[in-house]
């Protein structure tokens, strides 16, 4: 009834859906293959510009091709994206990476089960490849937890949680200085992407 009087707020409510659809479709997707099964990504460059086109570029380069996810906390996150599978057979050593980025962390987006955030350094703008994926609502990281910086969230996983909760159940074990880290090699094999801009 209040649409038939007031016919103005039914056309602005069905403009803003339509909108939030264009957003949504314009939004970059990628997809991440891993042993353990494929999770796509979407990114919002809209609340996190330099961090996503950070990742993005990385992903342009095939830097995260052949890494691992090193650091498997069940509770916690997976994180990734910065050692090579070689870290197996002793080469315990990040790859090299582009200079770190502005922390971007007031951007309203929370570290909620499956949203992807930049790992960094007690330094704020350190973050640089690595990433990790909530597998809990991890309030504690969220700004301006907690060192009063909080970690920047950039996009959520929106196919394939089932291989992220996966992952994080896998049995883990200490590589020399490295704690969490998989027995078995999770490898992501690559990261490509797959819609959007």
């Amino acid at each position: 009834m209040l649409f038939k009087k007031l016919p103005w707020i039914g056309a602005l409510v069905m403009a803003m859906a339509v909108a939030d659809d264009a957003a949504a479709a314009s939004a970059p997707q990628v997809l991440m293959k891993t042993s353990m099964g494929e999770v796509v990504i979407e990114l919002y460059p809209d609340k996190a510009p330099k961090t996503v086109d950070n990742f993005l570029q990385y992903v342009r380069d095939g830097h995260y091709a052949g890494t691992v996810f090193h650091r498997v906390i069940n509770g916690f996150m997976i994180q990734g994206g910065g050692f090579a599978k070689s870290m197996y057979e002793g080469k315990i050593a990040p790859k090299e990476t582009r200079g770190p980025i502005e922390l971007e962390s007031k951007n309203g987006l929370r570290n909620d089960t499956g949203w992807i955030a930049m790992a960094r350094t007690s330094v704020p703008n350190s973050a640089t490849s690595q990433f990790f994926i909530n597998v809990v609502n991890n309030d504690m990281l969220n700004h301006p937890q907690p060192d009063g910086h909080g970690y920047a969230v950039f996009g959520k996983v929106i196919r394939g949680m089932e291989v992220v909760q996966a992952i994080r159940a896998v049995k883990t074990r200490s590589m020399g200085p490295m704690a969490d880290v998989p027995v078995e090699p999770v490898v992501i094999e690559s990261v490509s992407v797959v819609g959007g801009k």
